[in-house]
Parts: structure tokens; C-alpha cells; sequence
């Protein structure tokens, strides 16, 4: 795919969905970073179901340690993996609250350090709350890069890099939300839905469905 090419489709979701976010419910730097610790193997659905009822009672570090691990498991159980993934939001309250005064560090390097935070996380978090042109490519954004031939790779991390060389830096703020966004709602998995896609014409993809 060429430059010009990619450039209109970008321009495109971006006329289509000026100010994307994430659909995670968050309202400060560290409920997105419980919201996305929380989100791993399970739906943005799922994980603002338990955040509604967990943030009322606890949204700070301090609140999440004071709550202990097995009171946090009663707000998250419904979550896949809530018992794995309850001890390191307990933890990463702790590291927060005896490393960084509290605040969620607007670093790749200390957010990675603390438990259950991977690239991928650190990504949406700096992008999301500090507004970095990160991007961080989930199993939406892998699909989309590869079936519209936007940016290949052959597995998440090359698609990252290939994204970040390809994508014109007055959308890579943006983009990762265009694409999750484009993969969850159009160009899902099993059938996408071409039929009523803006990029179609674009669209490198040979399979195409009329849907």
C-alpha cells in the first residue's frame, strides 16, 4: 500500500470520528490503568460493569491498597482472571503509593515495571492519559493493519514499528482508536462487514464480503 493511499484512509476515519477515545469509563490517569490491567482477556463491557461499582468506592491507590486483595476480588470477579489480576492491581496500588507519591508515572520504563503491565498497556495509558503518539496494537488493530494491508507484520510488534514508520504524525495520536474502533464494529474477525465500510474502496483486503 502506498503513502497516498493510507493517508486518505486515515483521513477518512479521522473525518468519520474526529476525537476518539477508548470505550473503557475512566476519569483520571490511574482508573484507565486499572481499566486496562483489568481488560486483558476480557470485554471494555465486562471490565465498566465491575469498574462502576468498584471506582464509587475505591480510585486511588490508596483506597485500592486499603481495600486488600480478597475485598478487590469481590468488585472484579466477574472478569476473567480477577484472582491473577486483583493481586497486581493490589500491587501496582502499593509501588505507586511507595514509588511514585501516588501518581501513575508518565513513563514506559516505571509503568512496565509494575505488575501486570505489558507494552501494550503502557501504550494505551500514555497515550490515552498523556496524549503520546503511541500504539498500542491489540488482536482489532493486528487484524485491520494486515487484512487492509495498511501496515503488515507478522505479529504485533512489527506492526507496531510498521505503524509508527507509515502513519503521518498528525494522526498518530489518534489511529490506534480509529483501528480498534474500525475492527470491532466493521472489519470484525469472522465476516467483515465491507458492504458498509468507508475504506472499502481503499481496502487491500482480496476476500471482501458484500455485507
Amino acid at each position: 500500500m502506498n503513502n497516498t493511499k493510507r493517508k486518505e484512509i486515515l483521513t477518512r476515519l479521522r473525518d468519520a470520528n474526529p476525537n476518539p477515545t477508548t470505550e473503557l469509563n475512566f476519569t483520571t490517569p490511574y482508573e484507565l490503568l486499572v481499566a486496562v490491567t483489568l481488560s486483558a482477556q476480557a470485554t471494555d463491557v465486562g471490565v465498566n460493569k465491575a469498574t462502576a461499582k468498584l471506582f464509587p468506592v475505591a480510585n486511588t491507590p490508596q483506597a485500592i491498597y486499603d481495600l486488600g486483595v480478597d475485598g478487590l476480588k469481590d468488585y472484579i470477579k466477574t472478569i476473567g482472571l480477577y484472582n491473577s489480576k486483583a493481586v497486581n492491581v493490589h500491587k501496582m496500588a502499593e509501588i505507586l503509593l511507595d514509588k511514585h507519591g501516588g501518581e501513575v508515572p508518565e513513563s514506559r520504563e516505571a509503568l512496565e515495571a509494575l505488575p501486570g503491565v505489558g507494552r501494550k498497556t503502557a501504550n494505551v495509558v500514555l497515550n490515552t492519559a498523556f496524549g503520546w503518539p503511541t500504539i498500542a496494537v491489540d488482536t482489532h488493530i493486528f487484524r485491520v493493519s494486515n487484512r487492509t494491508k495498511l501496515a503488515m507484520g507478522k505479529n504485533v510488534d512489527q506492526v507496531e514499528q510498521k505503524l509508527l514508520k507509515v502513519v503521518p504524525a498528525e494522526f498518530k495520536v489518534d489511529v490506534h482508536h480509529w483501528l480498534i474502533l474500525h475492527g470491532r464494529y466493521t472489519c470484525i474477525a469472522r465476516k467483515p462487514r465491507c458492504g458498509s465500510c468507508i475504506i472499502e474502496d481503499l481496502c487491500e483486503y482480496k476476500d471482501k464480503t458484500s455485507d
